[in-house]
């Protein structure tokens, strides 16, 4: 698949500006950032009164994309492997990253940037370096796309 036939930039336009308005609808109605890794976790382990709206947010996410895909088609170039072990491996991954980061890219890239925050500078800086030498590794070094 060519790039070409996957730069989509209304979409792209569009998507983001939702997430940045339902991130903004939830700190201005509720004051709580809409970090996912920390939205899992407090679903975990619960507050009294505090598990309806995380549940209600964490469900919103694949439905949301299930209701997009339904509606426009397929996602062009997203795949899920068919490969259990390897998946599992990658949320331990990313759920000890988030850990070590003290937040994850929704919550520090989404709404810590637009809060002003140094610290979620620097994670997203982070991020983003991280994930241009892993596809560099992936596709250069190891073959993988």
């Amino acid at each position: 698949m060519q790039i070409a036939d996957t730069f989509t930039p209304g979409a792209s336009l569009l998507g983001g500006a939702l997430i940045g308005l339902a991130a903004a609808i939830l700190l201005l109605g509720s004051g709580r950032v809409a970090g996912v890794s920390g939205v899992l976790a407090r679903a975990l382990f619960p507050e009294r009164g505090d598990w309806a709206w995380r549940l209600a947010f964490l469900a919103g996410l694949p439905l949301g994309a299930t209701l997009v895909s339904a509606v426009t088609g397929p996602l062009h170039g997203f795949t899920v492997t068919d490969r259990p072990l390897l998946l599992v491996c990658g949320g331990l991954l990313v759920g000890f990253g988030t850990s070590v980061g003290g937040g994850c890219t929704s919550g520090h890239g989404v709404c810590g940037l637009a809060r002003g925050s140094g610290r979620s500078l620097v994670a997203t800086a982070a991020f983003m370096a991280a994930g241009a030498v892993t596809v560099f590794v992936a596709r250069h070094l190891v073959g993988a796309g």
